[in-house]
């Protein structure tokens, strides 16, 4: 997966209630009745040990709020065939395999810089880092991975997907109604607390970091940060 561009990337926002009020505004939390999806562009993906790059336009440091470029690990679900309208007790069928993804962001162009749209802030070249793609057999159950992201070796998120508000067969019984997916797109099935972004204070990648992205049973995805020119 990881050596080509999928034909789509579809990503669920706020599918742990931890991560959903790490970064809520001010006033009650409020959850999501339906899984919240956005899109990347399918030309953000890079493998592992391939650089996360940083180029001028998200280094937004003037700007204000100075918003800067955060880590999301994830678990990523490839699809193995075409789907519409499947049923939650069949979707592991139409899954080929899963992967260790980052979303990677930029915060500023995601909440301000684009309408309200999260697309943009997401899908600069090389944000989305995955892994190759872990056979969906080897895998006994989605719902019991564990789920570490490091940041220079530092654990900054550790989570169980027993945590997802919406678990894999739910997301893509939802995605899925009236609408084909098609075989090999990739689904972020959503983060966990830890972000830099939800941090005190924040802390953006920079250029000479590392971040790692580490699932039980799938794989270890690392990518170095650079700047690029």
């Amino acid at each position: 997966m990881a050596a080509g561009h999928p034909p789509a990337i579809l990503c669920i926002g706020k599918n742990y209630a931890d991560h959903a009020a790490e970064l809520a505004k001010a006033g009650a939390l409020t959850l999501p009745e339906q899984p919240v999806l956005f899109l990347k562009n399918p030309a953000s993906v890079i493998g592992h040990g391939e650089a996360i790059e940083l180029p001028p336009v998200v280094h937004t440091d003037d700007r204000d709020p100075p918003f800067g470029v955060d880590y999301e690990g994830e678990l990523a679900v490839i699809l193995g065939c075409d789907a519409r309208d499947v049923p939650e007790g069949e979707a592991r069928e139409v899954i080929a395999g899963v992967a260790c993804a980052n979303d990677v962001s930029q915060r500023w162009w995601q909440w301000h810089g684009s309408g309200g749209q999260w697309c943009r802030g997401k899908s600069f070249d090389t944000f989305c880092p995955l892994t190759e793609t872990t056979p969906i057999d080897s895998i006994r159950d989605l719902q019991d991975l564990q789920l570490t992201t490091r940041l220079n070796g530092e654990v900054v998120q550790h989570a169980s997907t027993a945590s997802m508000l919406f678990p894999v067969s739910r997301l893509i019984s939802e995605l899925s109604r009236g609408t084909t997916l098609l075989a090999g797109s990739v689904i972020l099935t959503g983060t966990p607390a830890g972000v830099g972004a939800g941090r005190k204070p924040p802390r953006f990648l920079r250029d000479g970091d590392v971040v790692e992205v580490e699932i039980s049973g799938v794989g270890l995805l690392s990518n170095p940060v650079r700047n690029r020119s």
